[in-house]
């Protein structure tokens, strides 16, 4: 068990944490990530976005975790707020990591821990072995890429914000009017937040590519670069004709 309860952020938590894990075919890391996950002794809400492997039938006996299911694959930002409506229920703080197998779930204490007193941030765990020659080269270009369009979409200056190593203040989360649904939710929803005075940090956490082994990503180079330009396109222009009226006024 981590010591989350002797890190009061907020004078007045309700049950304080719980860990979102959204989930989408990855029947062969599924079920050793939420083994790892039940150790930090929180409550675990696993979101199945429509799999049609056997990844719920790997989770389906686990004790100890609520289990939420979409009929279809509706996206990764789908998820994520299926599971923040029902972490809200008990806490007002929610922990998301992937279930892909790259995030060590102890790192949720650093987390945690980088969360100033009496404020409520977003909190980004950023990954110190993406520039490893086992990281994908696409994971690190995406990286980039992302940050810089964070940064011009009004977002704060990130190193890391793909991560999907995240906790996440509700329900302020949950208010901020985030329209993407899929990938692109995590970048939006930094931007939203940014712009709504809700401040974003990061800490620093460990990432494992495994040489030999084959990472489960359902990034659509073409699709989601598509939906990344729109969200980026949509977001500068909000964000320049918000300037441009208040000018006028």
């Amino acid at each position: 068990m981590l010591p989350f309860s002797d890190k009061n952020t907020t004078g007045s938590l309700k049950n304080g944490f719980s860990v979102v894990i959204p989930v989408y075919n990855h029947e062969r890391t599924v079920a050793d990530v939420v083994h790892r996950t039940l150790a930090l002794d929180l409550p675990v809400v696993v979101v199945d976005d429509g799999s049609t492997d056997s990844t719920y039938d790997r989770i389906k006996d686990i004790a100890g975790i609520r289990i939420l299911r979409h009929r279809s694959n509706r996206g990764k930002g789908a998820a994520l707020m299926t599971g923040f409506r029902q972490a809200e229920k008990t806490s007002d703080w929610v922990i998301t990591l992937d279930a892909d197998g790259q995030h060590d779930p102890r790192d949720a204490a650093a987390l945690v821990a980088a969360i100033p007193r009496d404020k409520r941030p977003i909190v980004i765990g950023n990954r110190q072995e993406m520039l490893a020659a086992e990281a994908p080269w696409t994971s690190r270009f995406g990286r980039e890429f992302s940050n810089f369009w964070v940064c011009m979409a009004g977002g704060p200056a990130l190193t890391d914000s793909q991560s999907g190593f995240r906790i996440y203040p509700l329900p302020e989360c949950l208010h901020l009017g985030v329209e993407s649904r899929r990938f692109q939710f995590e970048v939006e929803v930094l931007a939203k937040a940014n712009w709504n005075r809700i401040p974003v940090i990061e800490a620093p956490i460990s990432v494992s590519y495994r040489p030999g082994t084959t990472r489960i990503s359902h990034f659509h180079p073409v699709f989601d670069f598509l939906r990344n330009f729109g969200v980026f396109s949509r977001l500068i222009t909000h964000r320049v004709l918000s300037r441009s009226f208040l000018r006028n006024f």
